[in-house]
């Protein structure tokens, strides 16, 4: 009989999840098509990785996930006022509109217009779930060891 292995560092877990806020609003989900991932890799946040560590094949779990195991806490300093004369003198503002900018690098930021007047606009470059305890329903499908070697973030 093959050895059950646990989630953890260097394995590939084929699982499906949803993902809420915990006023019950769906963010995500993979509904019954099981998602694949190595763990570690990048493709899911380092705290939903962890959360998951030491569940086996048939395991299920609502995990709820801290904002700062998640998309982090929101910072003040992620909000910028930006001059109105940088925007389009014919576009339509409004709050809750998510647009791309450039950064330093011209590197593609998306921000949501936070609130503005005719001097400036206000744009939070925070993650959109950024300050938000989120919960994270999973089933764990298949679970297998793929690696030993242990990826390591820098953070």
């Amino acid at each position: 009989m093959a050895e059950r292995v646990p989630v953890g560092p260097g394995t590939r877990v084929m699982l499906t999840f949803t993902l809420s806020l915990l006023s019950g609003e769906k963010i995500d989900s993979t509904g019954s098509k099981p998602a694949e991932l190595i763990i570690g890799d990048g493709k899911l946040l380092p705290g939903f990785e962890s959360a998951m560590f030491g569940m086996f094949p048939g395991d299920e779990a609502a995990l709820t996930i801290p904002a700062a195991q998640g998309f982090g806490e929101h910072q003040e300093d992620n909000v910028q006022k930006i001059r109105r004369s940088q925007f389009p003198v014919n576009m339509e503002l409004a709050e809750g509109l998510m647009m791309s900018f450039a950064d330093a690098q011209n590197a593609e930021l998306p921000g949501v217009i936070a609130a503005f007047d005719d001097d400036y606009v206000e744009v939070d470059f925070n993650h959109p779930l950024a300050g938000r305890d989120l919960l994270f329903d999973v089933k764990i499908v298949e679970v297998e060891q793929v690696s030993n070697e242990i990826i390591r973030v820098s953070s």
